[in-house]
């Protein structure tokens, strides 16, 4: 791991180059309650971009990962967690990048790409779809469950889930509460619309939290949707068709 200063926060991050020659870089940002390596590197998305021919940089997002833990949630806005990829391009140098999030990432990707649109040459919401309009992210009751005793003091479905996740990859629970209640920012169906950059949405059939990803696509001006067959928002993540949708995708933009 690599670590560089945004702001005065601490972001772990890898750069991960091509298996043959300099290609074009994209940026990859996790979900909640994940990681850098257990979003991508362990569903071979890093493998499979290097392999494409992509150089790959992906980061742990604030209070996760290796990446500094903060308790304050003002410190998660989703353009303030949009301004640390920005500044790790700054850091690396690079002037323009594909930018892939999912999920709570997606959500990050989309305000960058409101924020400084000439920094991306595309923008790839996986696991967000019209929920980035009409939703504010998870429930808030998953920052409870980051905070009862244990898991056993859990009975609905969906924070037993998260809490289940946040503590197999042993992340800092406080951190991801703050967080929770921090990224809660939804976008204007007219900024949605002003995103004019190249743009994938990919979500799976059985997605019960990203809101249709068909819907969303309606409402942006240069966007395609991607089916991802029999995936719930979890398993979508490192499905075949995703990775092939993606590579298809990248290959067409400008």
């Amino acid at each position: 791991m690599r670590f560089f200063n945004s702001n005065g926060v601490s972001i772990a991050y890898i750069d991960v180059m091509p298996d043959e020659g300099h290609g074009d870089p994209i940026l990859l940002i996790h979900g909640f309650a994940s990681n850098h390596a257990v979003n991508w590197v362990n569903t071979l998305w890093v493998k499979t971009l290097t392999k494409a021919g992509y150089r790959v940089v992906a980061f742990d997002n604030r209070g996760h990962g290796e990446s500094e833990k903060i308790y304050d949630p003002a410190a998660y806005n989703s353009f303030v967690m949009a301004e640390d990829a920005r500044r790790l391009l700054d850091h690396l140098g690079i002037e323009k990048a594909d930018v892939m999030g999912y999920s709570m990432g997606a959500r990050i990707t989309a305000h960058m790409a409101l924020a400084t649109p000439e920094r991306m040459r595309s923008a790839l919401l996986g696991g967000l779809g019209i929920h980035l309009v009409d939703g504010v992210g998870l429930p808030l009751g998953i920052a409870d469950a980051m905070e009862v005793p244990s898991l056993d003091d859990l009975t609905d479905p969906m924070q037993r889930m998260f809490r289940a996740f946040a503590e197999q990859t042993r992340s800092d629970l406080k951190a991801l509460a703050a967080c929770i209640r921090g990224t809660r920012q939804s976008l204007t169906e007219d900024q949605v619309a002003s995103i004019t950059l190249p743009t994938l949405v990919s979500i799976g059939t059985k997605d019960d939290v990203a809101g249709s990803g068909h819907e969303l696509v309606k409402l942006m001006p240069n966007a395609t949707a991607l089916d991802i067959p029999g995936r719930d928002h979890n398993l979508a993540v490192g499905d075949r068709t995703h990775k092939q949708g993606v590579l298809e995708f990248l290959s067409r933009r400008p």
